[in-house]
């Protein structure tokens, strides 16, 4: 695990390694254990800091030559079956036993794309091939490293973190892109491939970029989460069989490490499946949990009956609000790009928590998108016989259900003309008006064309709506929970490895009928039904929590002169934003009339 940075000039000079190293420096946190540079002088200079992770030598440092020299490369992450590749190589001269060295040898026998498709892990990869000048960029299949560049003909830039793209001197001149505004209002993240700034973009997961000597560039997909495979799995006990030998399989894989490990566990089924497989692995690791004062977001009960029953040792981190707030400034220092969710902290705090004891952790993310555990899977999927009536009668029918039914039933997403809306606006919690309240000329902006991921026909075929929007959530929320952690885990110099989104079991969860994952409203009843088997006593129906906060009761009090200070400074101007409005919302949120929380904090670190 690490932070880097790759600068790649086609008609202008390097940075002066100095001034290199600086912008480098922003993502020391990422890998404070060594920093490495590599240049050949004339057009490419590579920089890296290391958390080390596999062979803590100096056979695992970075930035790589590879054995025939060819290539140079970077690379962030972690690669499970490296050692499996390495049995296939004809090649066996390795110095040590880290996946970085294992990734040349394979660049040069099997060449960038080959080896790619071979690999399985998290990682974000930048190469510089010195015979044919090229540099490829490639991101993982699911999305789980984050990897930023900007490139607009004269120069590449690539890096762990979005601000150093920032704040290299030739993209920090770029103009705001308003469409990428709006989309990251109506977000709360900022999908790739966008970036805030023009000439500013991100690699997608599961994506290869190549620009060749002239600066040309060339992408396409490697990988892409299938909306359209055939279920063969249309048995509960085989379904939940497979998972269960899936899950073992993958967790033991990223067991790999020269470092302690540990794992999230918070009271919800996923990372207690996590738990329960390490465990099932004979595998001796500690647990971490945040505990809150708000019964509403505490779930340290249900975690520590789940170690308890695991027999595992789990370390508790009890915060009143006052103690959690004492750490506000430290979290926000994570956020590097904007992102508006507040969960941050949270994530922030038991990543704190766990690199007290280890450098690796293991999470439950994943999980939800892959097994339909959100709720809006069934509020959208439970409208479909509604989402072809006309207007007035689905309006008629939201009316009676919300005043007499106790909105049972229906969805006011239902009024949505297209089922992909309705999923929509399930995640927006910026009102439309309220955006064009802030900024007027957004109403004439576009969102970027290419923002496809909520793109899809309506369909009277349930589960073909269930995939639809599994792949949604794929590429849509799953990408804003793995950057948050990212964010929020490397800040505290600790890697977070995610199980579920292993290739094979994700693989797998497209194998399995959508209708299977659900049971009269229960949805995720077969991850449910597997925890039942290998934790008792622990009851499963609960309400989703995970990892918060109260943010919108500490607006009202503790946060709101920061708040007031942060968002109604002269910067909200370059955003085009009228403070105005937001001053009004800020009012009207801490007198108790509307709650903006979700709103304000997007604002927040879009401004911070």
């Amino acid at each position: 695990m690490c932070g880097f940075l790759t600068e790649v000039t086609y008609s202008t000079d390097l940075l002066p390694k100095e001034k290199f190293i600086e912008i480098l420096n922003l993502s020391r946190k990422r890998g404070p254990d060594s920093q490495g540079y590599l240049s050949n002088n004339s057009q490419v200079q590579f920089g890296f800091n290391r958390l080390a992770i596999l062979d803590l030598s100096a056979n695992g440092a970075q930035p790589k030559s590879s054995y025939t020299q060819r290539y140079m490369y970077v690379f962030n992450g972690e690669i499970y079956n490296h050692l499996q590749l390495r049995e296939k190589l004809s090649f066996q001269k390795f110095k040590g036993n880290s996946d970085t060295e294992t990734l040349g040898h394979c660049f040069d026998e099997l060449g960038i794309e080959r080896t790619i498709r071979c690999l399985n892990g998290m990682f974000a990869i930048c190469i510089y091939d010195q015979k044919t000048k090229t540099t490829t960029l490639v991101r993982d299949f699911a999305g789980i490293k984050p990897l930023f560049y900007g490139w607009d003909g004269k120069k590449l830039v690539a890096a762990s973190q979005y601000d150093q793209v920032r704040s290299h001197p030739h993209f920090n001149v770029k103009p705001l892109d308003l469409s990428v505004l709006k989309l990251y209002f109506e977000q709360h993240f900022i999908p790739a491939p966008f970036g805030l700034y023009q000439d500013t973009f991100q690699v997608k997961p599961g994506e290869i970029i190549s620009f060749d000597e002239q600066g040309k560039l060339t992408a396409k997909r490697y990988w892409e989460l299938s909306k359209s495979k055939k279920a063969t799995f249309k048995d509960e006990t085989k379904a939940i069989n497979k998972i269960k030998s899936s899950l073992d399989k993958s967790v033991y894989d990223q067991t790999l490490s020269d470092v302690p490990l540990g794992a999230f566990l918070s009271g919800g089924v996923d990372s207690a499946l996590v738990c329960s497989s390490l465990k099932k692995n004979n595998f001796n690791f500690d647990s971490f949990t945040i505990g809150s004062e708000s019964k509403t977001h505490d779930e340290t009960e249900r975690a520590n009956a789940f170690a308890s029953n695991l027999e595992i040792q789990h370390h508790i981190w009890h915060l009143d609000a006052k103690e959690s707030l004492s750490y506000w400034d430290e979290a926000m220092q994570s956020i590097h790009e904007p992102i508006g969710d507040f969960s941050l902290l949270p994530t922030f705090l038991v990543s704190k928590l766990a690199k007290n004891h280890v450098s690796v952790a293991l999470s439950g993310d994943g999980g939800d998108e892959l097994f339909f555990g959100y709720e809006r899977f069934q509020s959208v999927a439970k409208n479909i016989k509604f989402q072809h009536y006309p207007k007035l009668a689905k309006k008629m029918i939201y009316a009676a259900d919300r005043y007499t039914l106790n909105k049972k039933y229906v969805n006011e997403v239902l009024l949505a003309n297209k089922q992909s809306l309705a999923h929509q606006g399930l995640h927006t919690r910026f009102r439309n008006d309220d955006i064009l309240k802030l900024n007027a000329d957004l109403k004439e902006i576009n969102l970027p064309s290419n923002f496809d991921v909520f793109n899809y026909n309506n369909t009277k075929n349930k589960e073909e709506l269930l995939a639809n929007m599994r792949y949604a959530e794929f590429y849509g929320m799953m990408q804003k929970t793995l950057r948050k952690v990212d964010l929020a885990s490397m800040e505290n110099s600790l890697e977070v490895r995610v199980p579920f989104l292993d290739k094979r079991l994700i693989n797998l969860a497209l194998e399995i009928k959508p209708r299977l994952n659900f049971y009269k409203g229960t949805q995720k009843i077969l991850l449910k039904k597997l925890l039942k088997q290998r934790v008792s006593g622990v009851p499963m129906e609960t309400k989703k929590k995970g990892f918060s906060v109260p943010l919108s009761g500490w607006l009202r009090t503790s946060l709101y002169e920061k708040f007031c200070d942060t968002l109604l400074q002269d910067k909200a101007e370059d955003f085009g934003l009228d403070v105005r409005h937001i001053e009004k919302m800020l009012k009207e949120h801490r007198s108790g009339e509307a709650d903006y929380k979700w709103p304000l904090f997007t604002l927040y670190t879009l401004l911070k």
